[in-house]
């Protein structure tokens, strides 16, 4: 009797039991592809003490080793588990104990958890993709992911004993500024989205303002946006700002990776607070990354404390 109650349940649970898979054409969207390439090169910067090298996010991220030496990294702290695990069983042991660590820093922040131990073993590249995203945007990673990729995702499921397909749209990133989370809006928002004749007088304002002494040294800007991303200009303009010369070994000069040019803007930011300036709202990697509300944050916040300084 015991028995047949069992396999009873057991058909039940298999009648309704869901299987997800990446729609081939989806793999092959140029979009996507480029977000597997920035999580590659992502992970393989973060393990590179680790002499971990990922080539394939689904064949090397599935047992739960690089996602454990990974979480551990940016966590700062090592976790209970089996370094070596070759039977499927302890794999999802590891596995289960990695996810719970990440989903308990992850869930009080708000993230989507869209991933489980089985889905991640079973190899399911979207619930990968999705982990990995969650993993890069929670601990600020200094990369720039492809905002808008959306993937189709195929939903096989058993019914009346027969199988049920359909197609779902299951979105990976959006904005960095709403995966950030940052749902504040500012005056900035307001003038982006609903005055962008205000926004134009705004940045004539600023730009008269970075020239007037950017001009002491034979520089002029003409594009916010870009002319401040590889924080250059910041650095300089905090010297001229603050009257003093700042050694060229603080900074990168003529930055060439997307690092040095992080690097230059964090560095602007440290002058500003020692100029007695609230830290900047902004990420470094916003202003980098072209984020124009970002850039025109930290530019008024210099213009409204330094405006009347010659």
């Amino acid at each position: 009797m015991a028995g047949l109650l069992c396999g009873t349940k057991r058909r039940k649970q298999e009648e309704n039991a869901e299987r997800v898979m990446l729609d081939p054409t989806s793999r092959e969207n140029p979009k996507f592809k480029e977000l597997i390439k920035v999580l590659v090169d992502w992970v393989n910067s973060e393990l590179e003490e680790e002499r971990i090298i990922v080539k394939d996010l689904e064949e090397d991220c599935y047992d739960g080793q690089v996602l454990q030496k990974l979480f551990e990294k940016l966590w700062g702290r090592k976790l209970n588990v089996a370094e070596v695990t070759q039977s499927e069983i302890v794999q999802k042991q590891k596995l289960q104990t990695v996810l719970e660590a990440v989903n308990v820093v992850l869930r009080p922040h708000g993230w989507p958890i869209e991933w489980t131990v089985d889905s991640i073993h079973s190899k399911n590249l979207v619930s990968i993709v999705s982990l990995m995203v969650s993993l890069a945007m929670h601990f600020q990673a200094p990369i720039r992911l492809p905002e808008h990729v959306s993937v189709q995702v195929v939903v096989v499921k058993k019914k009346d004993g027969l199988l049920q397909t359909g197609h779902v749209t299951k979105e990976l990133t959006s904005t960095t500024e709403m995966m950030l989370g940052r749902f504040e809006r500012d005056a900035f928002d307001t003038l982006l989205d609903h005055a962008p004749d205000k926004l134009n007088v705004v940045k004539t304002s600023l730009i008269t303002f970075v020239n007037k002494h950017l001009n002491k040294l034979n520089l002029e800007v003409t594009e916010l946006e870009t002319q401040f991303a590889d924080g250059v200009y910041l650095v300089l303009l905090m010297g001229l700002l603050e009257d003093y010369f700042v050694p060229l070994y603080n900074f990168f000069l003529t930055p060439e990776s997307f690092e040095q040019k992080v690097h230059n803007v964090a560095f602007a930011f440290e002058l500003m607070q020692d100029g007695g300036l609230k830290k900047p709202k902004a990420r470094p990697e916003d202003v980098v990354n072209l984020n124009l509300k970002s850039t025109l944050r930290v530019l008024y916040n210099l213009f409204t404390n330094y405006k009347n300084s010659d």
